[in-house]
């Protein structure tokens, strides 16, 4: 291992204590990746669209931290047998890959074809040829969604590069080379929670640091925007309005009403039809009617474009 000093001085050019470094080494600071990060809610929700129609089943996505480790220190953690495809994002340099677990590949060919995704995982060395096209599909899947989260960042080219189901086999970069791992928890109905991983080269990401930060952040804060609507909206419809229905007005003049005694009787016309109304505003139109013993409104119109009511 080669080593280098340094020496750090202060004002009086005494020189400080030497610190030791590996030539060669990249030294420097990691990029700022809080704009991926942020843009996890998005792709979690886009692969949830793209995986249902795969799976005929109900899916769920939730994002999980990102993680920055060596790509050896990774490889080391995953299973030797795992469904690894690779790509290449033009114009960014390098590889970058998207694994997959064997035992949701293999429910993954259950499920579409019609079954309930309830199978036993692949023991490998190797998948079939289905798992394989279903690897290579599950890909380009993944793939299709970051593409699309990333569009207003930068448009990318994917490119196949190659399929690998041996992790020892894989290498995109150095083992001491640093890579971002962006994973996702998956729930396809029955089938058993599975983590898609996207993993990218430390040195892919560092050309757009700068427009993740930025342009991310912007869509961001108009998501979030959108999102406080929406639980608002939520909130809303659970609030409880006082209605009323007025099933006849009568007039009377002053005289009438200022003689009125007890036995009087006021002659009523009820209406066929009778309102829905909510503070001052007439909802619908209804008729009178009965349901299990208590008077009821049949809805008949919606919606009356009169304003207030009187």
């Amino acid at each position: 291992m080669a080593l280098g000093i340094s020496f750090d001085g202060d004002e009086d050019d005494t020189p400080a204590a030497p610190k030791r470094f590996v030539l060669g080494e990249d030294n420097r600071p990691e990029p700022r990746l809080a704009g991926l990060e942020r843009m996890n809610d998005r792709l979690a929700k886009l692969l949830r669209a793209a995986l249902e129609p795969l799976s005929n089943q109900r899916v769920s996505v939730a994002p999980a931290p990102l993680a920055t480790l060596r790509f050896g220190a990774w490889r080391d953690a995953q299973p030797g047998f795992t469904g690894l495809a690779l790509y290449r994002l033009r114009p960014l340099k390098g590889m970058m890959l998207v694994a997959l677990e064997p035992a949701f590949v293999a429910a993954m060919v259950d499920a579409f074809y019609g079954g309930s995704g309830i199978v036993p995982a692949p023991k490998g060395p190797e998948f079939s040829a289905s798992e394989e096209r279903l690897v290579d599909r599950l890909g380009e899947l993944v793939i299709r969604t970051l593409t699309e989260a990333f569009d207003e960042v930068l448009p990318l080219t994917p490119e196949p590069a190659g399929r690998e189901a041996q992790t020892a086999y894989c290498t995109i970069v150095r083992a001491e080379d640093q890579v971002v791992v962006q994973a996702f928890e998956v729930q396809c109905g029955q089938i058993r929670p599975t983590t898609i991983q996207i993993v990218y080269p430390m040195a892919m990401l560092r050309p757009i640091e700068a427009d993740l930060a930025h342009k991310v952040h912007t869509d961001v804060a108009e998501a979030e925007d959108g999102s406080w609507r929406r639980r608002l909206a939520e909130a809303l419809e659970d609030v409880r309005l006082p209605v009323r229905s007025v099933l006849a007005r009568p007039e009377i003049s002053v005289a009438q009403l200022l003689a009125l005694k007890v036995g009087d009787v006021i002659p009523i016309a009820i209406s066929p039809t009778v309102p829905l109304i909510a503070g001052t505003k007439q909802l619908a139109v209804g008729m009178i009617g009965e349901q299990e013993g208590r008077a009821a409104l049949q809805i008949q119109t919606v919606g009356v474009p009169e304003g207030k009511v009187k």
